[in-house]
């Protein structure tokens, strides 16, 4: 994974460099402090992922249109402090690919790192509520979700199938190793892309695609 870091706070990038070194197969081939910088980057580096945070100082909506219709293979994975859900909406289709808080777990962030540069759409469970309450719904912004990007991960396919079995969050995240914080945003996430509202919705998915039988799943009115 070769990835350009782009914010103009240099603790922000020490912070995130640090921790992608640590956990994850990364090579950081850029830091960007500008959109001229992250431009200039991109053009010389053959960089996969930008991580951007394109409300500091020096950037600006604008460069996520411009990296979308220059790199359309990059793949974009925004961190900022919280923003409207408006602003959300403009970066996610001005061509975000995933998009998180600056004060996510850092289990998220990795996540979220490593899912972008699968090609999949990761957001957190605060980005997800923030654009749900502001009364926007999915529909709004169809051609986000609408995508091939936005398909169905393994990993989701997996959540989804424990959920349609009956399996709590906790008990979802002892089986996968995951903390119980990112199975929510993971469930969040899945019924955002596939615009239910609750268990019963995820449920019915899994059956309609054969990820589980009708006589296999557990879960009753608690679950849901």
């Amino acid at each position: 994974m070769q990835l350009i870091l782009a914010d103009s706070n240099d603790l922000v990038r020490v912070g995130i460099r640090s921790i992608l070194n640590n956990k994850l197969d990364v090579e950081i081939v850029g830091e960007a402090k500008s959109n001229q910088d992250l431009m200039e980057m991109l053009h010389s580096f053959s960089a996969t992922v930008v991580v951007i945070d394109y409300t500091s100082p020096g950037f600006d909506i604008d460069v996520l249109v411009k990296i979308k219709s220059t790199f359309p293979n990059v793949c974009v994975l925004a961190i900022t402090p919280e923003q409207s859900a408006q602003v959300l909406v403009d970066a996610l289709r001005a061509g975000i690919t995933s998009y998180v808080k600056k004060d996510c777990s850092i289990p998220e962030i990795l996540e979220a790192v490593t899912e972008t540069a699968l090609g999949n759409k990761f957001f957190c469970g605060q980005i997800l509520e923030t654009i749900q309450d502001a009364n926007l719904d999915v529909d709004d912004i169809e051609d986000v979700f609408s995508c091939e990007a936005v398909l169905i991960s393994k990993r989701e396919c997996e959540i989804i199938t424990l959920i349609a079995e009956g399996f709590t969050n906790q008990q979802i995240a002892d089986k996968l190793f995951l903390s119980s914080h990112t199975i929510n945003t993971h469930r969040k996430n899945i019924m955002a892309k596939l615009g239910v509202k609750n268990t019963a919705g995820i449920v019915m998915y899994a059956v309609k695609t054969n990820l589980t039988s009708p006589n296999k799943f557990l879960f009753t009115a608690d679950n849901i």
